[in-house]
C-alpha cells in the first residue's frame, strides 16, 4: 500500500504542477518541484546525523535495562494481567518477556528498538497458534497494544523539536501522555469487547482503576493550572523523568554487578546503524511530501478539510496538522516527514506543529506493523486487527488535537 501513496504523491504533484503553469500561469513551479528535492534531500541527512547521538544513547540505556534484570522484573508484574488478557498463553510462556521489552521500548519512546523485539513477541505466539495463517486473539491483541503504544518518553519528538530549534522541545510531554493513554484504552476496550474478554476480573479491574486513576489525576491536577505553568510543568515533568529514568538504569545495573560502560556502549552501538538505515525511508517521504507541497496539491488539500470544517463552525487552526495524523496509521517514517514539513513551513513552535508532534506520539502506524510483525509469522488472515487498531488510532488522533488546543490554544 505504501509503495501505491508515494508513487501517487508524485503523480498528484505532477498534475497540480500542470494546472499551476498551464492553468494559473505559474512558470516557475517546475523549478521550485527540483529545488525542493535538493532541499528535502539536505534536509533528510541533516536530521539522520542529529539522530545518530540519540539513538545510541538510549539504545546503550536499554542495554542497561535488560542487564540489570528490570524488564525481568516487569515481566513478572504483567505477567497476571497478560495471562487474563491473553488466556491462551501460559504463565510463564517466553512470549511474555518479549512482549514485555517491546512494549518497553515503546514506552521509552525507541520505535527503531522496539520492531525487532516485536517480530520476536510475535514469533513465540506464532508458536501457540492452532492457526498458522490465520491471527489468534492473543497476537491481534498484541498488535493493539503496540499500534497505540503507550509513549512516556517520545525521545526522537523532542529531537526534532530541538533541531528545529524549539524553545521548548519537551512542551508537548503530557500532551503526548494523555493522547497515548486515551489510543490504548479504547484499542484494548475495542479489542476485548470483539474477543469477549471479560474485563470485570479483578486482576484486570486493579490494572485498569490504577491506570485510570493516574491518568484522572495528571488529567485533574494540570487542569487547574494556567496556560503559562501548564507549560512550564510539562516541560519539568517529562525532564525530570527522563533523567529519573536514566539514573534508576544505571544504578540497578550496578547493583547487579554489571560492568555499566561496556554493556552501555554495546547498546549504543547499534545507534548509528539504526540512524543510517533510517535515511532512505526519511528521504523518499521527505522529497515526496516536499514536492506535494510545492505544486500546490497539499495545501488544496488542506483548504478542502480546512473549509469542510468551517462549515460545521469549528475552529480550522488544527487542519495544518491533519497531513500528520491522514499518515499516520500508513507509514511512521511518512507521518514523520509530514510532521517536519509541518514545522519546517509554520514554525516549530506554531500551533499546527505542536498538534502534529502530539499526534506523532498518540500512536503508532496500524498498517505497517500489522504487515511487518503478520509477514514475519506468515499471517494471512487477520480478523478484526484493523478494526481495531483504526480504533486506537481515531481516538489518538482526537485526543492529540484536543490536547493541543487545551495546552496551547
Amino acid at each position: 500500500m505504501l509503495h501505491r501513496i508515494w508513487l501517487g504523491f508524485f503523480l498528484i504533484a505532477f498534475v497540480a504542477a500542470l494546472w499551476q503553469w498551464l492553468v494559473m500561469g505559474d512558470s516557475a513551479v517546475f523549478q521550485r518541484l527540483i529545488q525542493s528535492s535538493f532541499d528535502m534531500s539536505k534536509l533528510t541527512v541533516e536530521l539522520s546525523i542529529g539522530l545518530i547521538g540519540t539513538l545510541a544513547f538510549w539504545l546503550g540505556m536499554m542495554k542497561l535495562a535488560e542487564a540489570s534484570g528490570l524488564v525481568d522484573r516487569i515481566a513478572r508484574l504483567l505477567g497476571p494481567l497478560f495471562t487474563r488478557l491473553m488466556p491462551e498463553v501460559p504463565p510463564r510462556h517466553p512470549a511474555i518477556g518479549s512482549m514485555t521489552m517491546n512494549l518497553s521500548a515503546n514506552f521509552l519512546g525507541l520505535d527503531n528498538a522496539a520492531t525487532p523485539l516485536g517480530m520476536k513477541a510475535m514469533q513465540d505466539l506464532q508458536s501457540l497458534n492452532p492457526d498458522k495463517e490465520t491471527a489468534s486473539n492473543a497476537q491481534i491483541l498484541f498488535l493493539v497494544l503496540n499500534t497505540s503504544a503507550v509513549t512516556l518518553f517520545p525521545i526522537t519528538i523532542f529531537l526534532y523539536r530541538a533541531q528545529q530549534g524549539s524553545s521548548d522541545p519537551t512542551a508537548v510531554f503530557i500532551p503526548i501522555l494523555i493522547a497515548t493513554s486515551c489510543s490504548t484504552l479504547v484499542g484494548l476496550l475495542v479489542t476485548c469487547w470483539i474477543q469477549r474478554i471479560n474485563l470485570l476480573q479483578r486482576t484486570l479491574l486493579l490494572w485498569f482503576g490504577v491506570g485510570s486513576a493516574l491518568l484522572l489525576a495528571f488529567v485533574g491536577y494540570f487542569a487547574t493550572l494556567s496556560a503559562e505553568e501548564l507549560q512550564r510543568q510539562s516541560a519539568l515533568t517529562g525532564n525530570l523523568l527522563l533523567f529519573s529514568v536514566i539514573i534508576l538504569f544505571l544504578l540497578l545495573a550496578q547493583r547487579r554487578g554489571v560492568n555499566v560502560y561496556e554493556t552501555f556502549i554495546e547498546g549504543a552501538k547499534q545507534g548509528f546503524e539504526t540512524a543510517i538505515m533510517i535515511i532512505p525511508y526519511l528521504l523518499a517521504m521527505l522529497v515526496a511530501i516536499g514536492i506535494l507541497r510545492e505544486s500546490g496539491a497539499l495545501e488544496g488539500f488542506i483548504w478542502l478539510l480546512r473549509e469542510g470544517i468551517g462549515l460545521l463552525g469549528l475552529d480550522t487552526r488544527f487542519a495544518d496538522a491533519l497531513p500528520t495524523a491522514l499518515m499516520k496509521p500508513l507509514s511512521g517514517s511518512g507521518a514523520r516527514a509530514m510532521m517536519l514539513e509541518t514545522m519546517n513551513t509554520h514554525g516549530v513552535d506554531s500551533f499546527a506543529a505542536q498538534v502534529a508532534s502530539i499526534v506523532q506520539g498518540s500512536t503508532e502506524t496500524t498498517f505497517y506493523v500489522l504487515a511487518v510483525y503478520f509477514g514475519a509469522v506468515g499471517i494471512r488472515r487477520t480478523r478484526h486487527a484493523v478494526l481495531c487498531g483504526l480504533s486506537a488510532d481515531l481516538a489518538g488522533v482526537t485526543a492529540a488535537i484536543a490536547c493541543g488546543y487545551w495546552f496551547f490554544g
